[in-house]
């Protein structure tokens, strides 16, 4: 399947990366990692756009509003100046895809116009405007399950069952969008791994991944170096290589087409020979 990213295309008949890059001074990995001197430094910036689409990333994700549990809302204007900026500069150093991070109508308009080919919402379009936003970019939209909001989503989370309740979910947005004159064809969808998910919930999504192919739209998973893997390991969250590219490799083998990871080289690695392993296997 190619899924057309403004003026790039993207293949998704193998398993593809998407590189993380948040712009903010809190997200629990990489927070902080671009800022110099009290302000943003878009030479960090494009340098590890680089690294990551050397390493393997076909898919940038800017984000300037951190999603972690726990997490403030930011201005719309401080959202603004960490992602447009950011955007424009790698879409003129980089022929990559950039996705951005964003709930934003104003954000997904602005970064759109600046070189954006993919909007990733963690809210689904659920903000006011944000639908009729995402149709007039006539970008690709990833629609995101997450209960609540980040400051309380991980406060007690409940399903009576979390595989129909998402999936019912994703349905009603994917509805939503073709209703408001998104094409089916531009749709991928995020279960949500830790957003507002227990441990036990998140491990039963990534069993039954295959549960929301029945959608029949691309799947994308964002597991690398969260906080489940805390609970697993007990492990920090640099200490969370291993974890995370384990999980990759379970969420392609489970059917996910796009993997959003911090490690873009061993991601792209563990895909790389499980990609090599399934060929091998069809041409016995």
């Amino acid at each position: 399947m190619k899924l057309q990213c403004a003026d790039l295309s993207l293949d998704l008949s193998s398993p593809q990366v998407m590189g993380v890059l948040n712009t903010t001074p809190d997200s629990f990995s990489d927070g902080g990692s671009y800022y110099q001197g009290g302000g943003l430094d878009l030479g960090l910036v494009v340098e590890r756009a680089h690294k990551m689409v050397e390493e393997g990333a076909t898919i940038i994700d800017v984000g300037g509003e951190s999603t972690r549990p726990g997490a403030e809302s930011v201005s719309l204007d401080e959202e603004l100046r960490r992602v447009v900026p950011v955007v424009e500069a790698i879409r003129k150093s980089l022929q990559v895809v950039i996705s951005v991070d964003t709930s934003s109508p104003p954000v997904i308009k602005a970064a759109a116009a600046v070189g954006a080919g993919i909007i990733n919402d963690v809210r689904a379009l659920q903000r006011d405007g944000a639908l009729q936003a995402a149709a007039e970019t006539q970008l690709p939209v990833c629609l995101m399950h997450m209960m609540g909001e980040p400051g309380t989503m991980q406060n007690d989370p409940r399903y009576s069952d979390v595989i129909c309740s998402v999936r019912e979910f994703l349905a009603e947005r994917i509805a939503a969008c073709e209703a408001a004159g998104i094409s089916r064809s531009k749709l991928l969808v995020d279960p949500g791994f830790g957003f507002g998910k227990t441990i036990e919930h998140n491990l039963d999504m990534l069993r039954n991944l295959g549960a929301f192919a029945e959608l029949d739209l691309p799947i994308l998973v964002g597991l690398s170096r969260k906080s489940m893997l805390q609970h697993l390991l007990g492990r920090a969250v640099d200490e969370r290589l291993a974890g995370s590219v384990a999980l990759a490799l379970l969420a392609a083998q489970h059917g996910a087409s796009i993997i959003r990871a911090h490690d873009v080289a061993a991601t792209r690695d563990v895909l790389t020979v499980l990609r090599a392993v399934e060929e091998n296997t069809a041409n016995c």
